[in-house]
């Protein structure tokens, strides 16, 4: 009944982007401080799953949906806005313009008490920015006009277990002792602590009513990109790295060595590295005036990095830059009606029973994808993965977010999780490249004294290329989804079998201790 009685004691919230890597961090953090936090998403179920669930009031909305942004924001006193195409697309800027303006306005006639924008830290007036950057000023120029108060905090490179920049980081230096870098690597940077992030965001939320305009927030250290890579070498216990500058790498050919080298897709990889193409170097303190630094004062880079391994190396990331969904990845769920898919869905369906517990049945279920692999012929999975990779999609290198634990909304290689019914059930979604949507579902169904393992792999074909598709890849269904079945039993009835990789074998790159450990704050 405390945590109750706090929570009432401050005003509505309203998150949009929870399902995302900083508002799915943002939801409990404005939890903790007493406020009722309201969440609005465009699947429930992406949420449902989140321990924080319960705690908290859901709609369904999208923000260029302005009757349902209205709903959403009814009765709000601070709304954060934190929704950007990051991953791009067609048509990214005037969807994202869109979606402010419909928010923006929306706002405006509900009598929101205060706005608060998470952008990015953008170069001095008069620099050439990239696209997303551009959208991205652009959006909180729209939100300062909306006449609501609104906060804009500028962020440039974000530290944290999870975050897109870090994972890039941590990618890039451990696995090329020897790089031939792009001019970029030379900008400076002012990075920041996912957990500074947070406070900011939190703290602004109380902030009175003339307080409004953009802030630039960035650590106490400005660095360049080398500098970071060395540092991060030296904390992660890896030997020297040696960096080689040369000045013909562009930003798209940039992003697809990154793609190649990293889990960051290209598309991904392709406006993070156009953000350090300049300087991003706060200009000023001014958000001290308002929210003033911690005691202690902001998270230095060498701490941000330590507690951020620390967290990647015990399993316990909350969000990941793949919490959010891809442009375009399909978002239909699994019906079990042919007449969803207009007559055309074709199944793959294997049964087998086992003496092994449900419990440990499901265990090997749960455990699939990332480090575990897929049970199966790890050349042709690869092989998958890589084609995936040159048509433009993610491939497998998302890894997990958990390597034993799965909840609904996380990413598993290629493909997503849409349902999850603990011991029982899991539907994954493939948002890989495919001329139509496709799942995979495992079920674990106890029988008396035998448990039964039901595996369906399903199709829903677009157009004449999805059937040439479907029925082109159906003879190699007896090796990839028969061998499944048969690994994934064979593991649930000998556990020392879970532990086997069923990819390629390879040293994970969490199995090197930090040198440093001077960070001394809860990680982050």
């Amino acid at each position: 009944m405390a945590d109750i009685a706090a929570e009432d004691s401050r005003g509505l919230c309203l998150v949009t982007g929870a399902t995302g890597y900083v508002g799915g961090r943002l939801v409990p953090e404005l939890l903790d401080a007493g406020f009722r936090v309201r969440c609005m998403t465009r699947s429930r179920a992406r949420l449902r799953d989140q321990p924080w669930f319960d705690r908290v009031e859901v709609v369904e909305a999208d923000a260029s949906d302005a009757a349902r942004a209205a709903e959403a924001l009814d009765g709000v006193d601070v709304a954060y806005y934190l929704i950007h195409s990051m991953m791009g697309g067609d048509r990214f800027e005037e969807a994202d313009r869109t979606a402010a303006r419909t928010f923006a306005q929306a706002a405006s006639r509900t009598g929101l008490g205060r706005l608060i924008y998470l952008g990015g830290l953008a170069p001095a007036d008069g620099a050439t920015l990239s696209p997303h950057m551009r959208s991205r000023s652009e959006v909180g120029r729209i939100l300062l006009d909306s006449g609501v108060p609104t906060v804009v905090l500028r962020a440039a490179v974000i530290i944290g277990s999870g975050s897109a920049s870090f994972e890039m980081l941590r990618y890039l230096t451990e696995r090329l002792p020897v790089m031939v870098t792009p001019k970029w690597v030379t900008s400076r940077v002012q990075p920041i602590a996912i957990r500074d992030v947070l406070r900011y965001l939190v703290q602004a939320a109380s902030l009175p009513p003339q307080v409004r305009g953009s802030f630039d927030i960035g650590g106490p250290q400005v660095l360049t990109y080398v500098e970071m890579m060395h540092r991060y070498a030296l904390l992660a216990g890896l030997g020297p790295r040696r960096i080689l500058r040369v000045p013909v790498l562009t930003p798209n050919l940039s992003s697809h060595w990154i793609g190649l080298v990293t889990p960051i897709p290209s598309a991904l990889a392709r406006p993070l590295v156009e953000s350090l193409r300049h300087d991003a170097v706060c200009r000023d303190h001014e958000i001290a005036r308002h929210i003033p630094d911690p005691r202690g004062g902001l998270l230095r880079f060498d701490d941000a990095v330590c507690l951020a391994l620390k967290r990647v190396r015990e399993a316990v990331v909350d969000t990941r830059w793949s919490s959010a969904s891809l442009p375009g990845a399909p978002s239909d769920p699994l019906s079990t009606d042919p007449d969803w898919a207009g007559g055309s869905l074709y199944v793959d369906q294997r049964e087998r029973e086992t003496t092994a517990p449900a419990a440990a049945l499901w265990a090997a279920v749960e455990a699939i994808g990332g480090e575990t692999g897929w049970y199966s012929l790890p050349l042709a999975w690869q092989a998958r993965g890589l084609i995936d990779r040159a048509m433009g999609g993610v491939g497998l290198r998302r890894g997990r977010r958990d390597p034993r634990r799965l909840r609904i909304g996380d990413a598993v290689d290629f493909w997503r999780v849409e349902e999850l019914v603990p011991g029982r059930l899991l539907r994954l979604r493939a948002e890989m490249r495919l001329p139509g949507l496709a799942w995979l579902e495992l079920r674990v169904e106890p029988d008396g004294n035998t448990t039964r393992y039901v595996q369906r792999a399903v199709f829903h074909p677009r157009g004449l290329v999805g059937q040439l598709y479907w029925w082109s890849i159906k003879p190699f269904h007896g090796l990839v989804f028969g061998a499944m079945a048969r690994n994934i039993i064979r593991s649930a009835e000998n556990p020392a079998l879970a532990a086997r990789n069923w990819r390629r074998p390879r040293r994970p790159l969490d199995a090197r201790p930090p040198v440093h450990a001077s960070a001394h704050r809860s990680p982050r």
